[in-house]
């Protein structure tokens, strides 16, 4: 009997391995932006050009999906090489010591139809926060030129600069401390 249950408990178990999908960013249809506030009367818009996103998930409607987000900081993108190069200085990101931002997921809720709340931790700066943003999931299609099945997603929100100690020396009058999110992605299943 005893060989019977645990025989069933391997079953089970790697039934469940085998249900878990992976989904992967496409960069070519992919977007990590972000806007601060400066001088309290215009916006500044920004992105970082290269990451990686991976998402693992059972269920189709990506309900208990796990998201973990790696980012290249030195990526990041305003349009202004100066302003940027000045970004990866110790005044901001410190590139050279803190290369990489990361976000990994712990939970996942309902907050209405195909809308979540996705909590996790965020690494920036050599900082670890928690953090809960908004994710939209927009659906799951076939790309009918490459054939692969895509789902796609949007993840809004907003995080406290100086929790992460990013620029320190630059009041909020000056750039603020609130830097608003606004992730877009296509995942290919893998």
């Amino acid at each position: 009997m005893k060989k019977v249950f645990s025989f069933l408990i391997i079953i089970l178990f790697s039934a469940s391995l085998i249900a878990q999908t992976t989904w992967k960013a496409d960069p070519m249809h992919s977007k990590l932006a972000f806007s601060v506030t400066h001088l309290g009367i215009s916006d500044i818009d920004g992105l970082f050009k290269t990451f990686d996103l991976s998402v693992s998930t059972n269920k189709a409607d990506f309900s208990d999906a796990v998201f973990d987000l790696s980012v290249d900081v030195a990526s990041i993108d305003t349009a202004v090489e100066m302003r940027d190069n000045h970004l990866r200085s110790a005044d901001f990101f410190e590139v050279e010591k803190y290369a990489k931002m990361t976000f990994k997921s712990t939970s996942i809720k309902k907050n209405g139809k195909d809308k979540y709340k996705l909590s996790g931790d965020l690494t920036l700066h050599g900082i670890t926060k928690p953090v809960t943003l908004d994710l939209w999931y927009r659906g799951t299609v076939e790309n009918p030129q490459s054939k692969a099945t895509t789902a796609g997603f949007q993840i809004t929100g907003s995080i406290n600069r100086a929790d992460f100690g990013v620029g320190p020396n630059f009041p909020p009058p000056m750039i603020s401390n609130e830097v608003k999110i606004k992730a877009d992605g296509e995942l290919i299943k893998q």
